[in-house]
This record gives C-alpha cells, sequence and structure tokens, in this order.
C-alpha cells in the first residue's frame, strides 16, 4: 500500500518540523485508511480506491471552508483550505478545464451521445477516465454544458 507508506513518511517529517496544518491532514489520511482496513471488508485497498479516499477528503474540507466563510470565519476556512493543499500532493496531476473539455469530447463522440438524455453514459466513462485527475463536479458542469 503506497499511500500508507508515504503518509507515515510525510508524518515523520511532519512532526519534526511541528508542522501542525499538514500533522492534522495527514493524521486525517491515516485515519481513513484505518477505518478501511477494519471495516471487515477483507480486500486490499487498491490505488483507485486511494484516490477516492483522497478526493473525499479533499471534499470535505472544501464544503468546510465554503461554510466557514459564509460564517465570516475566514480563520478557519483558511486552516481548511492550507488542509486541502496538502491533501492534494497525494492525487495526481489535475486536468485544465480544457483538457477535461477536449476528453468529454471524444467520449461523447465514442458513446454517440446527442442529448442530456445520454448523461449517464458520458459521466460514466469520463468519470473512469479521469479518476483523481479531475473533480465530479468540474466533469459534470461540462458534460451539461456540451449536451446542452
Amino acid at each position: 500500500m503506497g499511500l500508507e507508506k508515504d503518509v507515515m513518511e510525510k508524518m515523520k517529517l511532519a512532526m519534526k518540523a511541528k508542522d501542525s496544518v499538514a500533522l492534522a491532514s495527514l493524521r486525517s489520511i491515516k485515519s481513513e485508511i484505518l477505518k478501511l482496513k477494519t471495516s471487515g471488508s477483507g480486500k486490499e485497498m487498491t490505488e483507485a480506491d486511494e484516490l477516492k479516499l483522497v478526493q473525499k477528503l479533499i471534499k470535505q474540507r472544501k464544503d468546510s471552508a465554503q461554510l466557514y466563510k459564509e460564517q465570516n470565519r475566514e480563520d478557519l476556512a483558511k486552516e481548511e483550505l492550507d488542509q486541502v493543499v496538502i491533501l492534494e500532493d497525494f492525487l495526481p496531476q489535475q486536468l485544465s478545464e480544457d483538457e477535461i473539455k477536449s476528453e468529454i469530447k471524444i467520449i461523447i463522440g465514442q458513446v454517440g451521445a446527442s442529448s442530456m438524455k445520454d448523461m449517464g453514459k458520458v459521466m460514466g466513462l469520463a468519470s473512469k477516465k479521469m479518476a483523481g485527475k479531475a473533480e465530479g463536479a468540474v466533469i459534470s458542469k461540462i458534460v451539461k454544458a456540451e449536451l446542452s
């Protein structure tokens, strides 16, 4: 399991550097890994599972930051966004909107999608193809724009 080893190494470095933001972020990843290990499913985590886990944590932090901003708590929002930066180190390079748009156009051509009725087919393929490289919300927004 590459993610777990990587997290442990970075935790050691964060402890030595007394970096509390990095440490909190890394501990959240470690906690989620332990939850999955002890869930009783008995299956080994794949790289795709690791990506989903990190993406889930990033989404949680972004949602929390948004709520804090709405409540005029910029200090707490900044802390959440600082953690997002650290968590993003565990994801592959993110695609730009133009790259996502071109990938989606290719997928639409492959599937033969012509209307919003075909959105499910396009989203299924796009989500698999761009897993970890783009957020689902961004993919969805671009698919809707291309199909309408």
